[in-house]
């Protein structure tokens, strides 16, 4: 591929003017960021979602910001054009919108983040529109918010009923109205996530929202059957992920092998002494 533009929220916009759809994973790292740069992946979400699939968590709510912004920062260097999306963990912007500002600022200058993710309802405009004030652009997280599971009991499918539905569409209106600069949509059915993507004029992502939003997010790891877990809305790109388990698996299974033969390492894979000195050494290790 050859080297792109950076893609910023005005990339998205005119995506979303064009039609074209927007495509964005997860990704917590520098190499896998390497990978997703050179397919022209539009935005990396650095995702709580990482104390999952990469920790063990049962759940995100372990995620600390010290750890998002390392990790943050790292997909930055790995994705120097991608729309890098730093998500707010537990915590750092529910207590105060000033402690939000505070905490979503480390992002944009330490990471240099494009913008920041919250899960959020009619209940955050306040923060989101401090967040705006304070030039931090903010993608509003609706619907499903897993920092949430304990309240709503799960992770339960949101807007089912026309009332619900309702309510939804009108809290994404609420985040237009207080300065969102995106909206991402989780786990909700295709008619609201429709009716949202039509009636706003933010890109919409959606998570588990059907086909009519402007782009889609899923856990990469998830993509290739990696994370142990599959939500019904991912697809699982099977080839790939069986090619991935090979490969690893192959790559173990040798360097085991060769390790326990004594096969590895061997000398070709060793550093070399200075000109002459093995002699001198030689030398001196024989004398008495």
């Amino acid at each position: 591929m050859d080297k792109r533009d950076r893609v910023t929220i005005n990339t998205l916009r005119q995506r979303k003017t064009d039609g074209e759809k927007i495509t964005v994973l997860t990704c917590y790292d520098y190499p896998t960021a390497r990978i997703l740069e050179a397919e022209g992946v539009d935005g990396l979400l650095v995702g709580d979602t990482l104390t999952q699939v990469l920790l063990g968590h049962d759940s995100t709510l372990p995620a600390t910001m010290d750890l998002m912004v390392t990790l943050a920062t790292a997909v930055r260097r790995g994705a120097p054009s991608a729309f890098v999306i730093g998500d707010m963990p537990y915590l750092s912007y529910q207590v105060t919108p000033t402690e939000a500002i505070r905490n979503a600022g480390r992002f944009m200058a330490e990471a240099s983040c494009d913008c920041v993710k919250i899960e959020c309802d009619r209940r955050h405009v306040d923060t989101v529109e401090a967040l705006t004030r304070a030039s931090i652009p903010v993608m509003a997280h609706l619907g499903l918010r897993p920092q949430s599971v304990h309240q709503t009991g799960g992770h339960v499918t949101q807007a089912r009923d026309a009332a619900s539905a309702i309510r939804l569409i009108e809290d994404a209106r609420l985040m237009e109205e207080a300065g969102a600069s995106a909206l991402l949509l989780e786990k909700v059915p295709p008619e609201p996530a429709r009716a949202i993507t039509e009636r706003t004029s933010l890109p919409v992502i959606g998570c588990g929202a059907g086909p009519y939003c402007d782009g889609h997010v899923v856990v990469l790891y998830d993509i290739l059957g990696l994370s142990g877990y599959m939500p019904r809305f991912a697809k699982q790109y099977a080839d790939q992920a069986e090619a991935v388990r090979s490969a690893i698996t192959t790559a173990v299974r040798t360097y085991v092998a060769d390790v326990t033969s004594g096969r590895y390492p061997d000398v070709e894979h060793a550093f070399g002494m200075a000109e002459g000195e093995a002699e001198k050494l030689a030398e001196r290790l024989s004398q008495p």
